[in-house]
């Protein structure tokens, strides 16, 4: 099965970025789709595909349905951490294709910032039976823990995961829209405060409120939006594992299953990406992503990340918007992959504009290293 340029992204919006008093995850992920089908050129009464997830609705199709005032004839929630609007991609476009629905909405929302960055649901609150007794403080203890196997096994540096939150910054010094711009360097990463060996507080995501909504259709529609049409050429996902002591490898996550089967059914190789836009929320997650993805063979993706290799001017744009490290992270990081990828695409990007990226991927993780999605998107030219 393949949906290769069958259907394409016709509109895209935010909200909320940074700090957001007053709303709720609720208002502010009206805000983002009213944006999104606004670019499209299309009205809630057009969305008949719904597929929305988030830490603060057990049922959040049904929540945010109602909020919005849509009546879907499909509606998915599937709830697999902060891979999941990147999941919704898959299921948006198969029930596009086959003609269940015409319109579909991917949004989603959080307050976390506003709310002092406690979201029960059961995704949080759940006990993880081998681990628990153990005391870690989750999510950042398995990534830690993955990280210092990395470190031993391939020798990947301390230096080396400061550039990643190097990196971030200085992308996200040319968006308007991310919450931390300021400079940051090398040593002020390391020298920051330790949160959990290796990492010090520069190496983990922001906590911060936001929205966003992509829009999708059949090609065929597309064409008749307001927007250039981004395509959807290939996408993919798995999941190995939920809690990070049954990772078989603590190196090696399932993107590694992921990249290879999005990139057989974009007809697409790693060469052939002109942007990636990787969930960040440790600085961890773009070496061992880039590994994953084959960008590069295991255990080099700190060699490729050091020394601005992924920075603007570097070998290769990754997280451009400043991803979750310098931009957003509200809780859960998967739909801005999606956004940011489609707006390098359109050539929306101003400043920090990728100059003639034709391809992109929009990457997301959720859990503890736990779920893995890779997308991948091209122009016209691409089909």
């Amino acid at each position: 099965m393949s949906f290769r340029g069958k259907v394409a992204a016709v509109g895209v919006g935010l909200a909320g970025i940074g700090e957001a008093p007053g709303l709720s995850h609720l208002d502010l992920t009206a805000m983002a789709a009213k944006q999104a089908l606004d670019e499209a050129g299309l009205s809630f009464s057009d969305v008949d595909g719904l597929f929305a997830a988030n830490l603060q609705n057990i049922f959040a199709p049904l929540n945010v349905g109602e909020y919005l005032g849509i009546r879907p004839k499909l509606s998915e929630g599937t709830q697999i951490g902060g891979s999941s609007p990147v999941a919704h991609l898959i299921w948006a476009a198969l029930a596009l294709d086959a003609g269940l629905i015409d319109t579909a909405l991917i949004c989603y929302g959080s307050t976390q910032r506003s709310v002092a960055g406690k979201l029960l649901s059961p995704s949080t609150s759940e006990p993880l039976i081998y681990e628990m007794p153990y005391g870690p403080r989750y999510p950042i203890s398995s990534y830690a823990l993955s990280t210092s196997r990395h470190m031993y096994e391939y020798g990947t540096t301390r230096e080396q995961l400061a550039d990643v939150a190097v990196a971030a910054r200085q992308w996200a010094a040319l968006n308007p829209d991310a919450f931390m711009r300021g400079p940051l360097t090398r040593d002020e990463v390391i020298d920051a405060r330790m949160i959990c060996d290796p990492f010090t507080v520069r190496d983990c995501c922001l906590v911060t409120d936001g929205a966003g909504a992509v829009v999708l259709t059949r090609s065929d529609r597309a064409r008749d939006c307001n927007r250039e049409p981004v395509y959807l050429l290939g996408a993919a996902m798995a999941h190995w594992h939920r809690q990070i002591s049954q990772l078989p490898d603590l190196t090696q996550t399932c993107a590694s299953e992921t990249g290879p089967r999005a990139f057989e059914m974009a007809g697409l190789k790693p060469a052939e990406i002109d942007v990636l836009e990787l969930y960040d929320a440790f600085s961890i997650n773009p070496i061992m992503f880039l590994e994953d993805l084959g960008f590069c063979a295991k255990g080099e993706g700190g060699p490729f990340v050091e020394n601005g290799g992924i920075a603007p001017g570097g070998r290769l744009p990754v997280n451009t918007n400043g991803g979750g490290l310098s931009c957003v992270h509200p809780g859960m990081y998967g739909i801005f992959t999606v956004i940011e990828a489609i707006q390098q695409l359109r050539g929306d990007c101003g400043d920090r504009q990728v100059a003639d990226a034709k391809t992109a991927i929009s990457h997301g993780n959720g859990g503890h290293f736990s779920s893995q999605v890779t997308a991948i998107w091209g122009v016209q030219e691409t089909l």
